[in-house]
């Protein structure tokens, strides 16, 4: 396990491949860098890439959440990112982000956009945010206490991993046959979100809310020039793709594609694929 020194924190992080060009990984509320290791050995060679855990998340520090969550906002994230990249010496990358990780780029390309260049965003949370009512939020607080709640609940967010019919309410999901590697990441993961802190499990959808009423991040939707391709999996549940073209339409350079069979997760359910976009969008900087 590696870690880097992030301000008050030190944050988890892992590297696969080396070069000149580095592309860094943010991944989504409830996960850690873990989530493209079955992708990563498939990307261009000449790529450096290096994902980075959110405080409370995968092999980074759990400090105690404050009474309001604020030191787990997307602000501070995004805040521990920067530093963490400063710590590990990377004056300018490209950005890959899921879900979550998103809004948390989006803070660090308004903060300092000239430290980064093309950002690949699957099924983002968007400058927008999003909202949370309470009857949601206790969701998340039950899913801390019951693995298997936890185990159904995120089996919506890689949905094309399991047999259709045991997504049905009141069921337990059952892998579709034949996953091998696949199946194995997603039960090791779920231990892993088990373990993250309460800043993360109601601290996210706090903030997320907070970012939605604010709009303060979406006016700033049109400063954000750097090259954008977004992809949003059909299938996917938790992203709204009414934010993703106001994203798209908003931001200068901002292309969104719409991928056909897979849910919220493509990294994880056909990771073949989520690489192949990858290496399309990235692999030109390793030449």
């Amino acid at each position: 396990m590696s870690t880097v020194q992030a301000g008050e924190v030190r944050l988890g992080w892992r590297e696969w491949g080396k070069g000149d060009a580095t592309v860094v990984f943010i991944h989504g509320n409830l996960a850690s860098k873990d989530w493209i290791e079955l992708a990563a050995p498939l990307f261009p060679i000449g790529l450096r890439v290096i994902g980075i855990d959110w405080r409370g998340c995968g092999d980074s520090d759990r400090p105690q959440p404050a009474a309001d969550y604020s030191n787990y906002s997307m602000q501070q994230h995004a805040e521990d990112m920067l530093a963490a990249l400063d710590g590990l010496g990377i004056k300018f990358c490209h950005l890959a982000t899921h879900s979550t990780g998103g809004i948390i780029a989006a803070r660090m390309l308004v903060m300092h956009p000239h430290r980064f260049g093309r950002v690949l965003a699957l099924d983002p949370v968007t400058p927008l945010g999003m909202a949370f009512n309470a009857d949601q939020i206790g969701l998340f607080r039950a899913m801390m206490a019951s693995k298997e709640l936890t185990r159904t609940v995120m089996a919506t967010a890689a949905s094309s991993l399991f047999v259709p019919d045991s997504m049905a309410p009141n069921a337990i999901p059952r892998f579709r046959d034949g996953l091998g590697d696949i199946q194995a990441l997603f039960d090791r993961i779920i231990e892993q979100t088990f373990g993250v802190s309460e800043g993360i499990w109601i601290g996210t959808p706090v903030n997320l809310t907070r970012e939605r009423e604010s709009g303060e991040l979406e006016r700033r939707m049109r400063d954000i020039r750097h090259p954008h391709l977004v992809l949003w999996g059909e299938r996917d549940g938790w992203i709204p793709p009414s934010d993703l073209r106001a994203m798209a339409e908003a931001m200068p350079d901002c292309r969104l594609v719409i991928v056909p069979g897979i849910g919220h997760s493509m990294n994880l359910e056909l990771p073949a694929l989520y690489a192949g976009y990858f290496g399309a969008w990235f692999g030109g900087l390793a030449a």
